[in-house]
C-alpha cells in the first residue's frame, strides 16, 4: 500500500485522484490532503479516509473542520504555509501527488523533493517556471517525478524500455479546445462560460481557459523540455480534436509510438501512482473501431499563447517564470470579467517583452521574479 499525499485535494485532479483510491482497494492510502478554502468538501474527505492530516488555506477555515471533525477525531488540522509543507514534507506519505494549481505549487513540491518524497506531478507550471532547478533537486535526492498530464504520461509511456537518446521527436497532442475555429476578431466576444465549456475535458476554471487559448499546450511544451531533457526544436505540438491520441515519441528511425485512451484523467492519475503496476480500476475503455482521428497544424496567429511559450521557453532563464506569472494573473482577470478572452494573450506578450531575463540563483530570487511579473501584468490590467 502507498502512502499518499494529496496537495489540491479539493480541485479537479484531486477529486479525480481519490476516485482512483477508491477504485483500488487497498493499494493507496491517503495520509495527507490539502486544500484552499472548500472546508466543506475536504471534511467529507477527511471522514471518508481519515488521513493523519489535513491542512487548510486559512486559520478561520482550519478551526471551524477542527470544530466539525470534534475532539475524537484522530486526524491533525493544520493551515498555511506552514500547514502545506507538513503535509508536502512531514506527512509521513511516500507519494506526493502535486495538484494545486498554478505556481502556488512550487514551494510545497522541492519541499516534498528535498523531503526525499517520490513526486506525482500535476501542477505543470513548477516546471515551467523552475525546471532547472527542481530537476536538479529531483537528481540530488534520489527522487522519482512521474507525470500526471496525460499528454506527458504519454509520452513517458511511450518511452518506456526505449533509448531517450534515439528520440527525434516528441509530438504533443491538444484538442485545440472550444474555439478551434473561431477568427482572432470572433474571440473577442468570447465570454467566460463559453470559454469554460471544454469539448473533451472536465478539468478546474484555470486549465480549462488555458486549454481554450492553447496557453496550457504551451506550458506543456516547457514542461515536457525538462521532463524529457529535450530542446524545443524537438517538441512538435499537433491539434487532435478528438483527444484519443494522447501524445506520440517519433524515433531516429522514423517509427512514431503512441497512447491512446479515453479523455479521463484518471487513467494518468493511477499510472503516475501506481507505476510500474497495472491494474484494472474500472476506468472506461476505448471502443473499437476508432473512427476518424484528424491532426490539424496549430494557427499561432489565430493562438499566439503557443508561440509565446516557445519563445520564453528558448530564452530561458527567468523568462519562463515570468510567462507563468503574466498568464496566471491575466487569466484570473478574465474570469473576473475584467479583461476579454483575446487580452489574455495580449497583456502576456506585454509583460514576457518587457521583461529581461537574468539568470537565477535560487528559488527567492525566482520569487521575486515572479512577484514583480504579477504586479506588472495586474497594473496593465488595470489600465495604469
Amino acid at each position: 500500500m502507498i502512502k499518499l499525499a494529496i496537495l489540491g485535494s479539493t480541485g479537479s485532479v484531486g477529486r479525480q485522484a481519490l476516485q482512483v483510491v477508491d477504485s483500488l482497494p487497498g493499494a493507496l492510502k491517503p495520509v495527507a490532503l490539502a486544500a484552499g478554502g472548500n472546508r466543506e468538501l475536504l471534511l467529507a474527505q477527511t471522514r471518508r479516509y481519515g488521513p493523519a492530516m489535513v491542512t487548510l488555506a486559512n486559520e478561520s477555515d482550519a478551526v471551524w473542520l477542527k470544530n466539525e471533525l470534534g475532539d475524537q477525531a484522530r486526524t491533525e488540522v493544520y493551515y498555511g504555509r506552514e500547514g502545506l509543507w507538513a503535509a508536502a514534507a512531514s506527512s509521513g506519505a511516500e507519494t506526493v501527488l502535486t495538484a494545486i494549481s498554478g505556481a502556488a505549487g512550487l514551494e510545497p513540491t522541492l519541499a516534498a523533493i528535498r523531503a526525499g518524497k517520490n513526486i506525482a506531478l500535476a501542477n505543470k507550471e513548477t516546471l515551467v517556471a523552475a525546471g532547472e532547478l527542481v530537476m536538479e533537486e529531483v537528481r540530488r535526492r534520489g527522487v522519482k517525478m512521474t507525470p500526471v498530464d496525460s499528454e506527458h504520461s504519454a509520452v513517458w509511456q511511450c518511452l518506456n524500455g526505449e533509448n531517450p537518446e534515439r528520440i527525434a521527436r516528441i509530438i504533443l497532442t491538444a484538442s485545440g479546445g472550444p474555439f478551434r475555429n473561431w477568427a482572432r476578431e470572433e474571440m473577442k466576444n468570447i465570454t467566460t462560460a463559453m470559454a469554460l465549456n471544454h469539448p473533451n475535458w472536465a478539468m478546474g476554471p484555470k486549465i480549462t481557459v488555458d486549454s481554450a487559448t492553447l496557453m496550457n499546450k504551451g506550458l506543456e511544451v516547457i514542461e515536457a523540455r525538462w521532463l524529457f531533457d529535450v530542446d524545443y526544436d524537438r517538441i512538435k505540438v499537433v491539434i487532435h480534436p478528438q483527444s484519443i491520441i494522447h501524445s506520440m515519441v517519433e524515433y531516429n528511425d522514423g517509427s512514431v509510438l503512441a497512447q491512446l485512451g479515453v479523455p479521463d484523467m484518471r487513467l494518468p492519475i493511477q499510472h503516475a501512482l501506481l507505476f510500474p503496476h497495472r491494474l484494472d480500476g474500472g476506468a472506461p475503455r476505448l471502443e473499437w473501431p476508432v473512427r476518424d482521428l484528424t491532426f490539424e497544424e496549430p494557427d499561432l496567429e489565430r493562438f499566439p499563447g503557443l508561440a509565446l511559450a516557445y519563445e520564453a521557453g528558448r530564452e530561458g532563464k527567468t523568462a519562463p517564470a515570468v510567462f507563468n506569472a503574466a498568464n496566471e494573473v491575466a487569466v484570473g482577470a478574465f474570469l473576473a470579467g475584467q479583461i476579454g478572452f483575446t487580452a489574455i494573450t495580449e497583456l502576456v506578450a506585454a509583460v514576457l517583452h518587457a521583461h529581461h531575463p537574468v539568470p537565477y540563483r535560487s528559488l527567492d530570487e525566482l520569487l521575486e521574479v515572479d512577484r514583480r511579473a504579477r504586479a506588472a501584468t495586474a497594473r496593465l490590467v488595470r489600465g495604469e
